[in-house]
């Protein structure tokens, strides 16, 4: 090739080729530079109020959610799904034809069968059957509905707690109450909008479960301790009071705003928005969780004792927080995993917390909350028909994890009441009427709130993502 056939190869630039058509031309160098002044102006918007209310898809009957997670997995058939048949079985091996290929973490398939460790009854006007170690929600039964066909993808704690409120069994995506509040909003200024606490020795899935993931992290939950500072450093230390506070907040937010102004990232407007929070924290969270304004008959109600951290002083928090406009509330309540000792188990656990329960419930009714409060009762998943027993273990008379199929309850918020939806085989193994996912139960609680979960969605990694993933329906059976 010689040099007067090699100028055929060279294309002539003009000036519109290099605005326009150039792969790194000044056109898109443009182009890229209002892009990033419109996400600056669009978080500096966001940055005077961040969770500003938002109209929901439609109207929900639920304006809050107080989720009670029973971390650890409650036994479904010791507490809701009685199986006399079960009962028979007792010692025997389960039927193989049952099982399938069904593998478990700490027991044979072919394990012997363990009968219901409690007596059952019918209860209210709707005739439900509990457990005699549910003896106040029993009085409530009326006013809930038990789901009995729930079932998961996870068999093991951590996973299938991330499952349950991310909707994706590893670390990183948006919890149930972030999506919440990425969809509507927040109602208070004062308070945060999701909170979180704990009335045990650890969950297994930690902060994933209440996470914002991708999502800005405005939308994280907010974890309070159930005694002293609900928030660790809330105080101001010595000698810094109101005005000096403020002033230093108000330096602090003007350098950040300048610095939102240049770079438009959104995590500077969450920063800017919890500067702001901690501060009116400070005055709120205090009043909050001050409970002599209580009445005696209503810390009775609730068997809560307000110098103490329990279960039901969390409840009656819990429902502080919704008068106070809080979106979301999740109590993390840990100790279920019954793998020795069921009966044991479930004795001490439901003498913690069936008490508060209940008395959530009523309390929201009494004060004309329920309805647009919903309430939710469940841990991660099931417990085996077969016992776990395992000497080297130290481990008798105990449930293995099932996630084929376990009960929880819903109450207010849109909830049918009075209702038993769903239903197992008579050895509580498999559902045999009306199965309900996890994603379903998450579809559900979007519904309710006046979001369809199939449009409430965030473009994150090159495509939109939602809570339900691909998968989930709406349980219209239990809506009222």
């Amino acid at each position: 090739m010689t040099l007067a056939n090699s100028s055929s190869l060279f294309t002539p630039i003009a000036r519109r080729h290099f605005l326009q058509d150039c792969g790194v031309g000044v056109g898109k160098m443009a182009l890229g530079g209002l892009l990033t002044s419109e996400l600056a102006r669009r978080a500096v918007a966001a940055e005077a109020n961040p969770l500003a209310p938002r109209k929901p898809h439609f109207t929900g009957k639920a304006k809050a959610v107080i989720h009670l997670f029973m971390a650890g997995a409650p036994s479904q058939l010791d507490l809701f799904d009685n199986k006399p048949k079960l009962a028979e079985y007792e010692g025997k091996p389960i039927p193989p034809e049952v099982v399938g290929n069904q593998r478990y973490a700490f027991i044979r398939p072919d394990s012997n069968c363990l009968g219901p460790r409690f007596k059952f009854a019918k209860h209210g006007q709707c005739g439900a059957e509990l457990s005699e170690v549910l003896p106040h929600l029993a009085k409530i039964v009326d006013d809930i509905c038990l789901v009995k066909s729930v079932r998961t993808d996870q068999f093991n704690h951590a996973p299938a707690q991330i499952f349950f409120n991310t909707g994706f069994s590893q670390p990183g995506r948006p919890s149930l109450g972030s999506w919440a509040l990425y969809g509507l909003g927040a109602e208070t200024n004062d308070l945060p909008a999701f909170v979180v606490m704990s009335t045990g020795a650890g969950i297994s899935g930690g902060a994933a479960n209440w996470s914002s993931g991708f999502l800005p992290t405005v939308y994280t939950g907010v974890r309070l301790r159930n005694q002293g500072d609900p928030i660790l450093n809330v105080s101001s230390p010595p000698g810094v009071d109101a005005r000096l506070q403020r002033d230093s907040l108000d330096l602090i937010s003007s350098l950040n705003r300048a610095r939102l102004e240049k770079e438009g990232d959104p995590e500077i407007a969450t920063r800017i928005a919890s500067y702001e929070m901690a501060f009116r924290l400070q005055s709120s969270a205090p009043e909050l969780m001050d409970l002599k304004s209580e009445s005696d008959a209503t810390l009775k109600m609730y068997g809560c004792d307000p110098a103490q951290p329990s279960f039901a002083r969390a409840c009656l928090l819990a429902r502080r927080m919704i008068e106070r406009g809080v979106r979301f509330v999740n109590i993390y309540n840990e100790g279920w995993d019954a793998h020795s000792d069921v009966a044991g188990n479930l004795k001490n656990n439901c003498g913690k917390t069936d008490q508060a329960a209940a008395a959530l419930v009523t309390d929201l009714k009494q004060r004309g909350l329920l309805n647009e409060t919903l309430v939710i009762w469940g841990g991660e998943f099931g417990r085996t028909p077969m016992v776990e027993t395992n000497p080297a273990l130290g481990r008798s008379l105990g449930r293995d994890h099932h996630p084929q199929a376990y009960t929880m309850w819903l109450a207010g918020g849109g909830i049918k009441p009075g209702l038993t939806y769903g239903a197992t085989d008579e050895l509580g193994f498999h559902i045999t009427e009306n199965p309900v996912h996890v994603h379903d139960l998450q579809a559900t609680i979007l519904h309710l709130l006046g979001l369809d979960h199939e449009r409430l969605t965030f473009h994150h990694a090159g495509r939109d993502f939602r809570l339900t993933d691909v998968h989930g329906n709406v349980v219209t059976s239990i809506l009222a």
